[in-house]
C-alpha cells in the first residue's frame, strides 16, 4: 500500500503555529478512506449498498508537533479484523521521518437500517481482502 500524504494547512494550526490535536483525527479519516480505495472497496461503494462503518474507538499517541506547510506521511494498516470489528493503525511521520503520531481506530460494519453486516457471508471478497491485510503488531513492511 502506498502511504497517504497530507500537507498541513494553515487553518489546522493554532496561534503557536502547531497543528491542533483534533486535526489528526481528520487525517486518520482521510488516510482510511484512501486505504479503502486502494483495497478496492471504497466507502462510497459500501454506502451505496447501505453499509456504514462507524468508529467505535480511537486511541491517539502524539509524539511530536506538526506545523504549517509540512507534508505528513501516513502509513495505514489493518491491525486486526475478526469479521465484525476492524482495527486500523496509523503511523504519521514528518518530512525528516520522525514520528509525529501513532494511532488506532476501531470500526464495525452495519446495515444503514440497523444490524451488523455478516462480512464473511454478505461481503466475502471484502472480508478476504481485510483478513489478508492484517499485520500483527511489530511488522513494519510499509515503514
Amino acid at each position: 500500500m502506498k502511504p497517504y500524504m497530507h500537507k498541513v494547512q494553515y487553518y489546522e494550526t493554532d496561534m503557536m503555529g502547531v497543528v491542533h490535536h483534533a486535526n489528526y483525527l481528520h487525517w486518520m479519516e482521510e488516510a482510511r478512506i484512501d486505504f479503502m480505495d486502494q483495497l478496492g472497496f471504497p466507502y462510497a461503494a459500501m454506502e451505496a449498498e447501505n453499509v456504514v462503518s462507524p468508529v467505535t474507538s480511537v486511541k491517539v499517541d502524539y509524539k511530536r508537533s506538526s506545523t504549517f506547510g509540512q507534508e505528513i506521511r501516513i502509513d495505514t494498516e489493518v491491525a486486526s479484523f475478526n469479521g465484525v470489528t476492524l482495527t486500523i493503525r496509523y503511523f504519521m511521520t514528518d518530512p525528516e521521518g520522525a514520528t509525529v503520531c501513532e494511532a488506532k481506530s476501531e470500526h464495525v460494519f452495519l446495515h444503514r437500517q440497523g444490524g451488523f453486516v455478516r462480512m464473511k457471508r454478505e461481503m466475502p471478497a471484502f472480508y478476504e481482502v481485510l483478513m489478508q491485510s492484517v499485520k500483527p503488531e511489530g511488522e513494519d513492511e510499509n515503514r
